[in-house]
């Protein structure tokens, strides 16, 4: 499965202000005239540089996620979409879905979370959202040790009745010093 195709966004929403700072209407109905496109405003051409700097840091979170998340990720990135002054679209938030159920066994269970959780903080900058996912995995990962841990104990238990019940033939060592 290639990156690549998972960053294609599945949804978009695209937030885009109707009037600007000065009042001037924005809608993407208006197309502005070849003498609008070149003079951009200095607060203009520094809002595209924050959006260019958005769309970046957004993209590679998501991306993020997804290298890390082999066999967890449930769909491509879905991004948020703002359009800057220059008419373009510019990703402001993105999500990944990422599979959290728990699986067959504690231990299937136990790996996959382990995934879930390194998929989730992945990013250099995790989300509150991601310390969620997170801490859900963590979570799930510690109740499957947990059944993991009650599994064995009965199944030693159930040995080591087996084991005694099974020997009649040996005589009682408490009898030998009492």
């Amino acid at each position: 499965m290639q990156i690549g195709s998972f960053l294609n966004a599945s949804y978009i929403r695209i937030d885009t202000p109707s009037t600007n700072k000065l009042g001037e209407n924005t809608s993407p109905k208006n197309e502005p005239t070849s003498s609008q496109k070149e003079a951009l405003s200095t607060s203009e051409k520094a809002l595209i540089t924050q959006l260019q700097a958005s769309d970046s840091a957004v993209k590679a979170h998501e991306r993020a996620h997804i290298s890390a998340g082999a066999g967890v990720i449930l769909s491509g990135a879905t991004f948020v979409y703002q359009e800057g002054p220059d008419k373009k679209l510019y990703a402001i938030g993105g999500e990944v879905s990422i599979d959290t159920a728990e699986e067959n066994t504690p231990r299937e269970t136990i790996a996959k979370m382990q995934i879930v959780r390194t998929a989730a903080l992945a990013p250099r900058d995790p989300s509150s959202t991601d310390y969620q996912v997170a801490a859900t995995a963590s979570m799930l990962q510690m109740q499957a040790r947990l059944e993991e841990s009650r599994q064995k104990q009965a199944d030693l238990l159930a040995n080591a009745s087996e084991k005694y019940a099974n020997n009649t033939d040996t005589p009682s060592l408490f009898s030998n010093y009492a």
